[in-house]
């Protein structure tokens, strides 16, 4: 397994390569199968329904709105609650879980039982549960749900079966966790504070016991009254009040001093014995007045914790506290060691923060080594070891740019089964900007490389631009949609600003003086009324409309240019100088969209990409474009109409191009209009996948992809006059098939599928190889419509005769920075196809497989006749479709708005399988959901995560396999040692036996009208399993309490009443004894 914590930057193109070799292997060992033609295409199909089954594999990706975080320091596993109740375990790099609570409540606080294998979780909804985390797929054996007081705070002692939580009335109530009951025991606020305040004391904020003294448990109110409780008296010891409120509690593990830190920006230093005013007042970042006055206020310190060293002076860490003149500051966390403090600015919000201790015994010299912090986007380890606090690297996908290369300290658990014997690259394009491509063949996403496709372009723009270009402003580099070809690592990326960037793979080091540009107005259909000089662009023909610059730096027309059209301006410019291109993916060539009579052009919604031809193809709503990307030339551009000619089935008529921009409004702004520029360049805007059959798998859907949006594809098969006259494109796929009807040669084409449901064929005629492919022109020509379906055109792909899939031509991949034999390229350079039909005779047939958003249909080819139609949905729409391998065949994978996940086999379009999956309640699913072969899909479940699923029954029987164990039997550390005077003179750690204070015996049955107990759905057999060794102690009592808890209560009752039925009769018998003693028998 690779791991990116270990390499450099050019160790990352290292590994790359070895995966990008390893693809190209793994698709060239795949066997495809050759049948001989079949009689009235009678094809056997050996995909069948029991060969499909639903269900998830694991997620990827930050925690979206992460709300607590817990860790257990023996087995080094770290949990993070988020506001919509979901909770992700992580430990080694590749082990993760994610489960959900099932109200969707959001995760107020976590607790583990340390080294025990389960996890307590506190919730919005004043619910308890305990997870068992010994089995793969973490459950929840027992909750809790309170009825009458809201939970505000959680604690659970080291190596304790009872469970302090603390209410918003004030109050302590205490639970064993093993049966998830409550105790009779009960700390009532008005007790606890008794005449200290005339006031309630508010919500408990903390609680936690004496690291020396388990007796004695500190209880700190909001209102800033703290109050040490005497478990044992049930009563206080000592009650200390400060007149800010309170934030958060910490012991110094000595048990004599503790700290608090309050609303005003002060930390407070008290004496456990000292109960008047706390020894030290500390205002970490106020200003001290020269007159020896009271620093000026700051924000709340939200959170402090105290940790203490065998060696030197303690560390107490905060967040928080800033003065109110730092606005717009970023978040701080602050390090105070000894006289020394550092203020570590964190990029967003800081959520929570763990110190990491050598030691769970709170009663021992913590050593400190290491802070977690749990930003809003983000997860931080600081080191503390090291001089200036440097941050871990993290193996996580994670935004976060790391400095350190120790061992991540979140270490545990290990892993699955969980390498795939295919590999597997998962390329997501960003709202910055930047695409990456993550190595998802294992169960972990794993980054390999980052492309940053800003750096072409120039950032500083005048005021005139930007004040043309609010097509994009927010987001102006965002990646909308992404085409590779992993044979030839020819990667192409689709911008927001109507941009495309065509990148090479390279070994070497590379500067380039100039960066290729070409400009291109797509073509527009004007009324002759509205045409600014007669009609100019009304041409039928398709004639090019831009020039390439191969000498001399790059002319970048402005509003201020003498062309004819004026206004006609880029939204981007390319940069003019010198760009560095180190080794990886190098920019061979940008195409850019210009604005057209002062209107901006409109948005890329389709790309395709051809590595044999050496042709790129897009679309928008006016129409196509095909670039030839080995001359730097436009081949191609026509409007949608042009390429009907006059057989045009709508009639329509010639329409000026709106006068007035609508604002940007894509998908993903439905549930992102109020998303930060940081959280969108976080998220990925488009994602593509590929694995072992090299099929490509691409998404788009950026900020402001109006026409690829979730309302055109609802509305796209009303045949309105409106509608027909807005025809765009909606898909591409090359292929050397019959281009026309009755053909008995095979020849390149480009299949073009538009917004209405038609399909086009384009041949593509190619001049000859080598050094004539460098000098002819590539010549298109329109061959006339295949089909029509209803619903916008999703995809389109080709089988053999045998109803074998038709992977397109491809050139194998080839150093294109050779400096010494050029010949040597050029040879390299030969188109090469592997595709079967090549080798069969040329009488065989071909089946065409077209599916839209109503209707798939399968055509034969030559004779583009329809062999099968399968209506798909007549109440929803598809929103994906894909033609994927399974281990058994090929078949059609289809995301219907509805939820359903439906396959359909191939070419006999039989329905296999139909699963509501899940309702599209989120625009960003519809944007980024994609099918991958060997039943494999994904899609992002939130802006920072991504859920991936399979719909192959093989993949889930052996899922169990893959998935890696979160626990593993680790010996708890010894209890420090006491020392021979502490336990001579009663020194040390005192022990508290809470069972006898808590039982049932000594506190009595608690009311039941408090909380609700709720068996968990499952986890038993998987606690019986793993209850063994020193560390199942717990465990086992908890499975015997769960088997047999409720009939020994029955019969605990059953007794005690009888045994107080009992004393009472021997009671009043005595008492009648003593009566009738002294009597005579006449006195009776």
């Amino acid at each position: 397994m690779l791991s990116c914590s270990t390499t450099g930057p050019g160790t990352l193109q290292l590994i790359l390569r070895k995966v990008l070799d390893g693809l190209k292997e793994a698709s060239s060992s795949t066997p495809i199968v050759q049948v001989g033609p079949q009689e009235n295409h009678l094809i056997p199909e050996s995909l069948q329904s029991e060969h499909f089954q639903l269900c998830k594999t694991v997620r990827h990706g930050f925690p979206y709105q992460p709300s607590a975080m817990a860790f257990d320091p023996v087995q080094k596993i770290l949990a993070i609650g988020t506001q919509s109740g979901a909770l992700r375990i992580f430990g080694r790099p590749g082990v993760e879980c994610y489960c959900q609570h099932e109200s969707g409540a959001a995760v107020i606080q976590l607790q583990f039982l340390i080294n025990e294998g389960a996890l307590v979780s506190a919730l919005a909804d004043d619910s308890v549960h305990l997870w068992n985390l010994r089995q793969k797929r973490p459950a929840v054996l027992h909750s809790l749900k309170f009825n009458r007081e809201r939970i505000t705070f959680c604690h659970l002692p080291f190596q304790s079966k009872w469970l302090y939580i603390g209410t918003e009335r004030g109050n302590v109530h205490i639970v064993n966790v093993e049966s998830f009951m409550l105790s009779g025991y009960v700390i009532m606020w008005n007790k606890a504070i008794e005449l200290s305040s005339k006031a309630h004391p508010g919500p408990v904020v903390h609680i936690s016991d004496n690291p020396m003294d388990e007796g004695k448990l500190i209880i700190g109110f909001e209102s800033g009254i703290v109050v040490l409780w005497d478990l044992k008296s049930k009563k206080a010891d000592y009650r200390y009040t400060y007149d800010e409120a309170i934030h958060s509690v910490a012991w110094h593990h000595e048990g004599k001093q503790f700290i608090c830190s309050h609303s005003d920006g002060t930390l407070t230093i008290w004496n456990v014995r000292g109960q008047g005013k706390p020894i030290q007042t500390i205002t970490p970042h106020g200003k001290q007045p020269k007159d020896g006055k009271k620093p000026e206020p700051c924000k709340p310190i939200l959170k402090v914790e105290y940790k203490t060293t065998r060696t030197g002076e303690p560390f107490i860490i905060l967040s928080g506290g800033l003065s109110f003149d730092t606005v717009g500051r970023l978040p701080c966390l602050t390090v105070m060691h000894g006289k020394s403090t550092a203020v570590l600015e964190m990029d967003y919000p800081i959520v929570d923060f763990l110190t990491l201790c050598e030691t769970p015994y709170p009663n021992d010299f913590q050593e400190p080594y290491a802070v977690v912090v749990l930003l809003e986007k983000d997860l931080v380890v600081i080191d503390l070891a090291q001089n200036g606090y440097p941050i871990f690297e993290n193996p996580y996908p994670s935004p976060s740019t790391s400095l350190l290369k120790r061992e991540w300290p979140i270490s545990g658990g290990n892993w699955g089964q969980g390498t795939q014997s295919y590999p597997e690259i998962i390329i997501t394009g960003h709202a910055d900007g930047t695409v990456k491509f993550w190595d998802a063949s294992a169960i972990m996403l794993q980054v390999l490389y980052k492309l940053k496709t800003a750096k072409v372009f120039d950032r500083n723009r005048s005021k005139e631009e930007k004040g043309s270009t609010e097509v994009s402003d927010e987001d102006p580099f965002a990646i909308q949609i992404v085409a590779w070809c992993p044979e030839s690592r020819m990667l192409c990326v689709a911008g927001v600003s109507a941009n495309l960037l065509i990148y090479r793979f390279s070994k070497l080091e590379v500067t380039t003086e100039v960066v290729q540009l070409l400009e291109v107005r797509m073509q527009c259909e004007l009324n002759d009324s509205d045409s600014p000089d007669g009609g100019e662009q009304t041409s039928g023909h398709p004639t090019p409309r831009a020039s390439p610059q191969t000498s001399g730096p790059p002319s970048h027309p402005s509003t201020s240019s003498n062309n004819s059209d004026s206004g006609n301006v880029p939204c981007l410019k390319v940069r003019n100088a010198p760009l560095k291109q180190s080794p990886g993916y190098q920019v061979d060539l940008v195409v850019q969209l210009v604005w057209v009579s002062g209107e901006p052009s409109q948005q890329i919604t389709s790309l395709a990409l051809n590595s044999s031809y050496g042709l790129v193809v897009f679309g928008n709503s006016n129409g196509l474009a095909v670039v030839d990307y080995i001359q730097k030339t436009v081949v191609l551009n026509l409007g949608t109409v042009e390429l009907y000619g006059c057989n045009d089935p709508y009639q329509r008529q010639p329409r000026s191009p709106r006068k007035t921009r609508q604002p940007s409004g894509g998908l993903c702004d439905i549930n992102e209009g109020s998303a930060t520029s940081e959280d969108r360049c976080k998220s990925p805007t488009s994602v593509l996948t590929s694995n072992s059959n090299l099929q490509q798998f691409y998404n788009g859907g950026g900020r402001g992809d109006r026409d690829n949006s979730f309302s055109r594809s609802r509305s796209s098969s009303v045949t309105s006059i409106d509608k027909e006259a807005k025809e765009a494109i909606s898909s591409f796929h090359f292929c050397e098939t019959y281009a026309r009807k009755g053909d008995s040669i095979l020849t390149p084409c480009l299949f073009v599928g538009t917004s209405l449901g038609t399909v086009l064929c384009l041949a593509v005629t190619m001049p000859p190889a080598g050094e004539q492919r460098q000098l002819q022109p590539v010549i298109i020509s329109p061959t006339g419509m295949l089909v029509r379906l209803k619903g916008s055109v999703l995809r389109m792909s080709f089988l053999d005769s045998s109803g074998s899939h038709l992977p397109p031509a491809y050139e194998p991949w080839f150093e294109p920075n050779i400096t010494t034999d050029g010949e040597e390229r050029v040879r390299k350079r030969r188109p090469v196809s592997v595709s079967p039909s090549t080798s069969q005779d040329l009488s065989e047939s071909q089946y065409a497989v077209v599916c839209s958003e109503k209707q798939a249909k399968v055509m034969s080819l030559p004779s583009q006749t329809c062999i099968y139609k399968h209506s798909i949905t007549e109440t929803s729409f598809i929103l994906r479709a894909d033609v994927v391998h399974m281990s058994q065949g090929a078949c059609v994978a289809c995301f219907c708005a509805n939820g359903h996940i439906m396959t359909l086999s191939l070419p006999g379009l039989r329905p296999l399988m139909d699963v509501n999956y899940l309702p599209l309640t989120d625009m960003r699913i519809a944007r980024t959901f994609c099918f991958s072969n060997l039943g494999q899909a994904m899609y992002m479940c939130s802006p920072t995560e991504i859920q991936r699923i399979t719909y192959s029954q093989e993949v889930c029987e052996n899922l169990q396999e893959m998935l890696g164990e979160l626990f593993t039997p680790v010996e708890t550390p010894e209890a420090p040692n006491r020392g021979f005077f502490k336990g001579l003179f009663g020194g040390g750690a005192q022990s508290l036996d809470r069972e006898e204070l808590f039982g049932e015996v000594a506190a009595g049955k608690a009311s039941r009208s408090l909380a609700q107990h709720i068996p968990g759905p499952g986890g038993i057999e998987g606690m019986k399993g793993a209850a063994s060794g020193v560390v199942g102690d717990l465990a086992r009592a908890r499975i015997a309490l769960d088997e047999r808890g409720q009939k020994l209560g029955e019969l605990e009752d059953r007794t005690a009443a009888m045994m107080a039925s009992a004393d009472n009769f021997s009671k009043h018998a005595h008492e009648m004894m003593l009566k009738c003693k002294d009597k005579k028998w006449y006195q009776f």
